[in-house]
Order: structure tokens, then sequence, then C-alpha cells
């Protein structure tokens, strides 16, 4: 028996597989994967999805398993090394955009407020279903820009609608499953 994926989910890549099986649309809300997410999201833009997928295990190693306060403390002999590094998107503001954000993060976790409460507080906790026809997904919605304007206001990089959009079908926020897909059957 064959099994229906949503029409973007690349089956020659096991990697791509793996990310649309186990976690697209799944709502996700464990803080450092949070961030690492939101900062994965940033890098790739310009960019496939692929291409991050392919480099996801090189950015842990890089950027010390996303651990915001060793990120938030990057210096500049750091950053050289990253931009050195052929494993990652080697790009001079997508890195400063890391580690801008690692102390955007650090600064709301100061004021008592965790990325996880505060993401899942823009749609009552509960994922968004959406119902677009097959590869009809808009690229942005009322809801990104929202967020997207919160998130430079706290002073976030590289959070664009756009960007912020698909960090919310990563993270699970909204559920873009095509209708025919079997995690859209799995409820």
């Amino acid at each position: 028996m064959t099994t229906t994926r949503c029409s973007w989910a690349n089956m020659a890549n096991p990697k791509y597989l793996a990310y649309h099986d186990t976690e697209w649309g799944i709502p996700c809300h464990d803080e450092n994967t949070l961030f690492e997410m939101l900062n994965l999201e940033g890098a790739q833009a310009g960019l496939s999805w692929e291409t991050i997928l392919n480099k996801r295990d090189n950015y842990r190693a890089a950027f010390d398993n996303w651990d915001p306060v060793l990120v938030s403390a990057y210096d500049a002999a750091k950053v050289a090394e990253l931009l050195a590094n052929p494993g990652i998107v080697r790009n001079k503001l997508k890195v400063a955009a890391a580690i801008t954000n690692a102390q955007a993060y650090l600064r709301m976790r100061e004021a008592g407020l965790t990325l996880d409460a505060y993401l899942w507080g823009f749609v009552d906790n509960a994922p968004l279903v959406n119902h677009w026809p097959s590869g009809a997904r808009p690229a942005r919605t009322d809801l990104s820009d929202r967020l997207s304007k919160d998130l430079l206001k706290r002073g976030f990089k590289f959070v664009g609608s756009t960007i912020v959009y698909a960090y919310m079908q990563g993270i699970g926020m909204v559920d873009d499953h095509d209708e025919a897909c079997f995690k859209r059957a799995a409820g």
C-alpha cells in the first residue's frame, strides 16, 4: 500500500521524508527545538528547505546544539569560524542573525516569557488546521504578519512574514498537510 503524503514532500530524500513524517505540522513545545527551527527557517531564506535539512546536523554542531546562552556570546573569532564552515550556509547576515536571535530570546526569558508560551499564545495554544487546496498554501497570512512584526519589535532578525509562516508550519502552529496526506488523516 502506498502512503500518500503532501505534494511537496521529496520522496527521494530520506531526511525530507522524515521531516515531513515526524516534524512538519506536529505541535512542538520544546524550547531548544523552537529556537533551532526559528534560526534554521531564517537560514533557509532564498534557499530550499531541503538544503537546510541536509545541513541540519552541521548546524547543530557549529552552533553548540543551539544553546542560546552560548550562541548569544559568540565573538568575532567564532563568527569567522562559522563563516569558514562549509557545513552551514556561510552568510554573514544569517550568522549574525542567529547571535542576535539568541540575545533577543534570552531577553524574553529574563522577562519571564518562554518561546513556547509566546508563540503558542498567538493561536490560543492549539494548532490552526487549514484546508488549502493541494499546492495552494499561502506564503504568508495575517497571523504570520502579526507574529513577524512582534518578533521584529523584540529584536529578532530574519523573521519576515514568509519565514515566520514556514516556521509556524514547521513547529505545528498551523497544520497545512494536504487533505489526502496520511498525516492529516492521522489527526
